[in-house]
């Protein structure tokens, strides 16, 4: 009998508040004494690799870094692999709408760690990197965490990321540890054939890892408790714009994005749309969003993306057109400059959004001109980002239509210069794409 079978079982937290149950109450981030205390010591070893797999195989745990694959496929991908395997854990947070991953990290990182051994006992990894952000002040709580736990017979390193958007991409994670670039990498082989010194790569979001340290002591069934049944559990969610109480907020999967905003004390003014999923996203007008379940499915039929779980409310006195115009020109600078969709089709699209908010083509050139290249880069990008930036302006074509037909006829919103409401910083990166 294994030592984790002779303790007590410990009590399964309840609610939608699951990875963030112990500060939610203490309001501190949790101690590897206040780990053990609650949850009890890790099962590893208790089941073999195939029996953890065909777990989270019945949790339907899907990943939490923004595409929601099934994480029992990826695991038995990179089990199957050639070679000796390696974990990765995402705690980036690349994309400036989410700082989730910090949150956990700061909070629960021994839930991280959970997570990270038990993913390298179902592929059969004998090392580990937890990939943060250069510079991050939450990398302090996981660097104290892995020394509380120095005795774990899993190498568990942690790496720092340059602050870039493309950075926490798959890819780009791997191609850093391998090169020291952090740039994506043309696929196919994905990295859970050839990875990390050209070994099979488990990459997974560091809240993906963290709910399966809770899977393995609670159950599938427990897990499936919360949420849908496409879209099960809980999720941290980042909300902020216009809103009382901005922050990140734990809900379960399905909850309707009206109720998402009044956990964060509702709107602080009226607002006109919700963009959702981060910076790769979309925008919704905002009598479209209340009663839309934040879950993957139910995102996709009503034409946007669940993506990072990521919230920014936008008051109506707002001009949509500028906050996606700056935010394009961000992820136009943020392109790895590799590609030529990225480095020639976002400054492009950019410049067409900038002009739109300058108003004064009555013409339709500018309309025309900006729809045409949109098509031309969906889906011809090295990595998603093209992608993710066309269909981020796409969104603000529909939504924001009448303010951009009065801005075309030279009746631009009078607020253009003072809007800030999106997360991205406005000055631009030396050295970009370089």
């Amino acid at each position: 009998m294994t030592a984790a079978a002779r303790m007590p079982r410990p009590d399964a937290p309840t609610g939608s508040v699951r990875l963030l149950a112990g500060s939610a109450e203490s309001g501190a981030p949790a101690k590897w004494a206040d780990h053990l205390a609650r949850y009890g010591p890790l099962p590893v070893g208790a089941d073999g690799p195939a029996e953890l797999i065909d777990l989270v195989d019945r949790s339907g745990l899907r990943g939490r870094g923004g595409a929601g694959f099934p994480m029992s496929r990826k695991l038995r991908t990179v089990a199957a692999g050639r070679g000796r395997p390696v974990v990765v854990a995402n705690g980036c947070d690349g994309d400036p709408a989410t700082v989730k991953d910090a949150k956990l990290l700061e909070f629960a990182p021994h839930l991280v760690i959970d997570g990270v051994l038990l993913a390298c006992h179902a592929v059969g990894a004998d090392e580990a990197t937890i990939c943060v952000g250069e510079g991050d002040a939450h990398a302090w709580y996981v660097y104290q965490a892995l020394q509380a736990r120095r005795h774990e017979e899993i190498t568990i390193r942690v790496a720092q990321v340059p602050h870039r958007y493309v950075a926490s991409e798959e890819s780009a994670l791997v191609n850093f540890l391998n090169t020291g670039d952090a740039r994506p990498t043309v696929t196919p082989p994905r990295p859970a054939e050839r990875g990390v010194g050209g070994r099979p790569t488990l990459v997974d979001n560091v809240e993906t890892l963290a709910h399966l340290g809770l899977i393995t002591r609670f159950g599938a069934e427990w897990f499936r408790a919360a949420g849908t049944a496409e879209s099960p559990g809980t999720t941290l969610v980042t909300v902020g714009g216009a809103v009382r109480r901005p922050g990140v907020y734990e809900v379960e999967l399905g909850t309707p994005v009206g109720a998402v905003l009044a956990e964060a004390g509702g709107e602080s003014e009226p607002l006109q749309a919700v963009q959702m999923g981060g910076l790769g996203g979309s925008w919704m007008p905002i009598e479209q969003t209340h009663a839309l379940p934040l879950a993957h499915e139910e995102c996709r039929e009503a034409g946007t993306v669940m993506g990072t779980a990521a919230l920014v409310a936008l008051p109506e006195r707002a001009c949509g057109i500028a906050e996606t115009a700056r935010t394009l020109r961000y992820l136009a600078v943020e392109s790895a400059g590799q590609c030529g969709p990225c480095m020639f089709g976002l400054p492009a699209i950019a410049d067409d959004v900038d002009e739109l908010v300058r108003g004064g083509d009555p013409s339709g050139e500018t309309l025309d001109r900006l729809r045409n290249r949109l098509g031309m880069i969906q889906g011809r990008g090295a990595c998603a980002h093209p992608d993710g930036a066309s269909r981020f302006a796409a969104a603000a074509l529909r939504v924001f239509a009448d303010d951009i037909a009065d801005h075309v006829a030279g009746r631009p919103c009078p607020w253009v210069d003072a809007t800030r409401w999106m997360p991205v910083p406005d000055s631009t990166r030396p050295g970009a794409g370089e």
